[in-house]
């Protein structure tokens, strides 16, 4: 999940870390109500984090209010990406399977949703077979087949129409590519891809090449949604989703609104996910965060959508006035200097370890906003969320222990080890419409200083990011020798996070997100192996070991296991974070206390 899906960060706020870093006890997940607010009906400071808020409360009717600084990348089910569009999406789509509507590491469990059970696996693992639930229609009343379920899984095929959205269904179902997709399938009564079959309109079954522990995640991802072929309007479909799920779309202005109303051929007897609370649904996008922080704060919106926490003038605001209203989960995302072994001298072992020996891991921290606005000193590259995280027990290099602060005796030796005893030369590239990633730029310039190791900072446009710090061939010819990112899981699994980032089979020339260009058989063979392990506790002992190993070949400098600072109106009700959407609240069932 890179993190252009949650574009719209806060911006760093040195200052306000100062002022809210006294609360660092009492923020920890799934701390204290702090302050109940009970003169506004607030729930209490951390109510939501892992639990659920007024969850007796709630009531049927009135209006949901959203605001975004910035709208969905799409609304198309096969294009969105962004996380927040995902979560959001669950009120007009529907999946086989979706995560519980739980708090904490519960919401990140399957679920049946347009199946019946959790389908049937057979083949050693190479065949699933679902059967889907009576009563389930679109939004015009019209039964919900298997085959609305394979078409929309196949429109992921159409890459040159419908770009954007993850490939993992096509990489598990079509590794070689064959199949062309929907508006190119010129094959015989257009059966479409082989790999999914619909012997009725009520069962749709999946031939796997090759056997994947995650596939019931995948099927969970709205990729996986069906879309009625007689209402695909390709490339515009985002601009009105043909709904499966309780709401509907009104009207869509992009970059500005969007009005979801009640699907009146919703059955909820055919839906045991979903209680669809409010009447209607309402975002607003707002590209003035400042201003959209000051509505958030006074009650005029319920949430902030895209889940991206309180700006730091906000943030000092809801802090002293509306603390009660605040919940401060870790994300799920990581955010970290990565060393692509293209640029010398990062082709050697030592060299790196000079660097994070070197960082001054207090220091970064702060320049991303502190422990609250910022998150804990990340110590490893697994998230705390995902099974086999281990959070800040597994601190190889001690950087959040003995060398939080840095150790300049322990960098020298590693500059000698790697023959660069004096230092060198390199340049850090980070995004520039990311203030907090420039902050940690420069902490990190002025910490390598101190050993003889003399960084220029590239700023770029965060927009360009696949051709620039994607592109292996301009990283090695721009000399990118450090490269400031922030990654969090797309389905919460070590392959949901990881695989994108170590393998050497996802190595790309454009678009690459394996930065430090990991080519180690170890690494991909523990992916092989978790791949075909259908054993959970044992997955969970392999993503441990994958997190090892990339700890162990020193390709990263973790800044944070980052947090969020949110804030929920007094009128929000069912109100919770998951580890599902990477410590987001879940907006499915949300309601309110009222109906005003």
């Amino acid at each position: 999940m890179n993190t252009q899906r949650t574009s719209g960060r806060r911006k760093q706020a040195l200052a306000a870390a100062a002022v809210v870093a006294g609360l660092l006890t009492t923020a920890a997940c799934g701390g204290g109500n702090g302050d109940g607010g009970s003169k506004n009906g607030a729930a209490g400071f951390n109510a939501a984090v892992n639990k659920v808020a007024q969850a007796d409360q709630v009531k049927k009717g009135g209006t949901l209010k959203f605001v975004s600084t910035q709208d969905a990348d799409s609304w198309d089910t096969t294009r969105g990406y962004y996380g927040f569009m995902w979560d959001f999406s669950r009120y007009y789509s529907r999946q086989l399977l979706t995560y519980k509507t739980a708090p904490g590491a519960e919401g990140a469990q399957l679920t049946p949703d347009l199946a019946t059970d959790m389908g049937k696996v057979t083949d050693g693992g190479k065949t699933y077979t679902f059967t889907l639930r009576d009563g389930i229609t679109w939004e015009d009343g019209k039964p919900i087949t298997s085959q609305d379920v394979k078409y929309g899984i196949e429109r992921s095929w159409a890459q040159d129409v419908l770009s954007g959205g993850p490939v993992y269904l096509q990489q598990m179902l079509d590794p070689k590519n064959t199949y062309k997709g929907p508006y190119k399938d010129t094959s015989k009564d257009h059966l479409g891809l082989k790999a999914i079959s619909t012997p009725d309109a009520k069962t749709i079954v999946f031939h796997l090449p090759q056997a994947n522990s995650d596939f019931l995640q995948v099927l969970a991802m709205v990729t996986a949604s069906p879309v009625r072929q007689d209402m695909d309007t390709k490339s515009k479909y985002g601009l009105h989703p043909f709904s499966s799920g309780p709401y509907k779309f009104q009207s869509y202005t992009p970059g500005k609104n969007l009005v979801l109303v009640r699907n009146a051929n919703w059955k909820a007897s055919s839906d045991p996910v979903r209680k669809a609370y409010p009447d209607k649904i309402t975002l607003d996008i707002s590209t003035n965060q400042a201003d959209s922080d000051q509505r958030l704060i006074n009650g005029d919106y319920d949430l902030d959508a895209s889940q991206t926490g309180l700006g730091p003038q906000g943030r000092q605001i809801a802090l002293k006035q509306h603390k009660g209203n605040l919940d401060n989960p870790v994300s799920g995302f990581i955010r970290y200097a990565v060393f692509p072994q293209s640029v010398k001298p990062f082709d050697n072992i030592h060299c790196r370890k000079a660097v994070i020996y070197a960082a001054d891991h207090v220091s970064l921290q702060t320049a991303r906003g502190g422990p609250i606005a910022g998150g804990d000193i990340g110590t490893n590259m697994l998230p705390p969320s995902v099974a086999g995280g281990e959070g800040q027990k597994y601190d190889p290099y001690q950087i959040s222990g003995a060398n939080k602060n840095g150790n300049v005796n322990l960098a020298k030796q590693e500059l000698k080890a790697c023959g660069q005893p004096n230092g060198f030369s390199t340049t850090i590239a980070v995004r520039n419409n990311k203030s907090q990633e420039v902050a940690t730029a420069e902490s990190l310039q002025a910490a390598l200083k101190k050993v003889g190791i003399n960084a220029d900072i590239y700023q770029y446009d965060g927009s360009q990011s696949p051709g620039i710090i994607g592109s292996p061939s301009n990283v090695a010819k721009k000399k990118l020798g450090i490269i400031i990112m922030g990654w969090g899981p797309d389905f919460p699994t070590v392959q949901g996070y990881g695989i994108p980032l170590w393998s050497s089979h996802y190595i790309l020339q454009s678009g690459n997100n394996n930065y430090a260009l990991i080519k180690d058989k170890a690494i991909d063979g523990l992916f092989d192996q978790y791949t075909t392990t259908l054993d959970e506790s044992k997955k969970t002992q392999i993503a441990t070991q994958i997190d090892h190993k990339v700890m162990e070949g020193a390709y990263y400098l973790p800044f944070t296991f980052e947090r969020l600072l949110n804030i929920r109106s007094s009128r929000l009700a069912n109100v919770y974070t998951t580890n599902a959407y990477s410590g987001y609240y879940d907006f499915v069932n949300l309601g309110l206390k009222s109906t005003k």
